[in-house]
This record gives C-alpha cells, structure tokens and sequence, in this order.
C-alpha cells in the first residue's frame, strides 16, 4: 500500500492508496489519522517532497501510526533529501545538517529509504538501508529532444564524477569540465572556467543535481558564450529556482527539472519531467 503525504506528488501511483487526514495544530505541529483499515502484515511505501521541516515532521508521525497500528515494513521516497549540500564542515560553529535529518530518518528502522540523485556519496552513506536512484534515466529523456551533437557540460568538480557515469551510460556524448570559486564564508561565487577553447557553435547541456539561486548556471553561461556555444540547456534534478525564472529564461534556451521538490506551474517555462516516468 501506498501512504501519499503529498497529494501532488504520487511517483508510485494512488492505487491501494492509504487514506488519513491531517493538519497542523496552532502551536505548529502536524497531526496526521489514518483511516484506511491496514492489517499488520502489509507493507507501506511513504511517500514524501519535503520542502521544510513540518514535511519532515509529517513522515516521523505518519510512521509512528503505522507503527501503533502494527506495521513492521515501512519504506519511504524522499526524492530530494534536505540539507544534502550540507555535508561538510567548511566554517567553525555550523552543524553537519545531512547527519541530523539522516538520524531522524534512521530512528524509524524503516525496511528501505529511497533518494533520486542525492547531491554526494555522503547521504546514502548515512542512511541506513538506502537505495540511491541515478538521473541517468531523466538526462537520457532530455537528450532525446537536443541535437545529437549536445555537449554535457559539467559545472564543477563536485558534478564531474556523477556526469562522466551518465556519459558512459549515454555513450557518444562528450563531456566539457568546467570549474568555479566559492567563498566559504560569504557563499558569493566567481572564477568561472570553461576548460575548453572552442565550443564551435554546439548546443550545451548543463548538468547538476540542485538549482537553487542559479548563480552557478548563470556564472557558467557567460563563460560558455565567450567560449563560442550554442544554444544553452540547463537539466537539474532537484529544481528549488528560490529566484525564480525570469533571469534563467533569458540565459537559457530551454530549463528541464523533475517534480522531486515542487511542481512547476507551466508560466514558469520549464520542461518538468516527473519522477513517476522515470521509475518504471
């Protein structure tokens, strides 16, 4: 059976569906009441977006009903894991976040944890019983509807090991490393290179797992001009565009996403692949 905590998001379908209902108490806390009659010997795959802690909140309850009503096997998808990009310690008084959701999510002893393209090898490290799906599947859909000639263009040294395996899997697509400088403290990027002297006119598909901000792609592109490309592709796995589109539209010929953090409203111009196509 499947337990939808986002009615907006259902990858595995809504047959078998559990039904409940829930809401959050003025003091802010989510309550959840399952309604559906589950016997104890039935798995239960939790699905969830989580785009704030309450969404985190909402899993924890909702496994602890399952549990209260006798359920021992309980998966869950979580698509986009939160805080995946805080996985390092880079400044003195800051916490290693991944690891406190990653406990949260371990305290529930669930049979099988779920995530799409996590950001590092760290999260499903500190997930216990994690099964990591590639985007080797949403980068090949995309491709299908470029030229055949598109160049993956990798925008740092943390996408470079991720988007050579996705080349490998694609074949005959040929890969362009690029690079950039953050500073640690202030977050500002700049230093962007393009390790290639001629692009010759070819269209360009950048790849990443997250776009947030966008200043990454942005950055990138100017560079990408100047080295003589094509038409620019933008594919990010986990689409939060917290400044949203109007500056990524006007770089960007076309912008693809999943529905792993929200669903894309069709002005916002983007294409927006849903995971659900993905998994079968």
């Amino acid at each position: 059976m499947i337990l939808n905590l986002d009615k907006g998001f259902t990858p595995y379908g809504t047959e078998n569906e559990v039904q409940y209902n829930s809401f959050t108490y003025a003091g802010g806390e989510p309550h959840i009441k399952i309604t559906s009659e589950i016997t104890p010997n039935q798995e239960i795959n939790i699905t969830q977006r989580i785009t704030s802690f309450n969404d985190v909140g909402l899993i924890l309850i909702a496994a602890n009903a399952l549990r209260n009503m006798g359920i021992k096997k309980i998966n869950l998808f979580i698509p986009y894991f939160p805080a995946a990009r805080q996985d390092r310690l880079m400044v003195s008084g800051e916490p290693l976040t991944v690891k406190v959701y990653a406990e949260l999510i371990n305290n529930l002893k669930l049979n099988k944890v779920t995530v799409f393209d996590p950001h590092s090898e760290v999260t499903p490290a500190l997930l216990n019983n994690c099964e990591a799906l590639n985007n080797y599947k949403f980068i090949e859909t995309i491709t299908k509807s470029l030229p055949k000639d598109v160049l993956l263009i990798s925008p740092d040294g943390g996408a470079l090991k991720k988007i050579y395996k996705v080349a490998a899997y694609l074949q005959d697509f040929e890969v362009i490393e690029c690079s950039k400088s953050r500073d640690v403290k202030t977050g500002n990027l700049s230093g962007f290179k393009v390790y290639h002297e001629d692009l010759k006119g070819k269209d360009c598909l950048i790849v990443d797992d997250i776009c947030d901000g966008g200043g990454t792609f942005l950055g990138l592109a100017k560079e990408l001009k100047a080295k003589n490309a094509g038409k620019l592709h933008l594919a990010v796995s986990h689409g939060i565009f917290s400044k949203g589109f109007e500056t990524l539209n006007k770089t960007f010929d076309t912008i693809y996403t999943t529905d792993s953090f929200r669903t894309i409203s069709d002005k916002d111009n983007a294409i927006q692949i849903n995971i659900s196509q993905l998994l079968k």
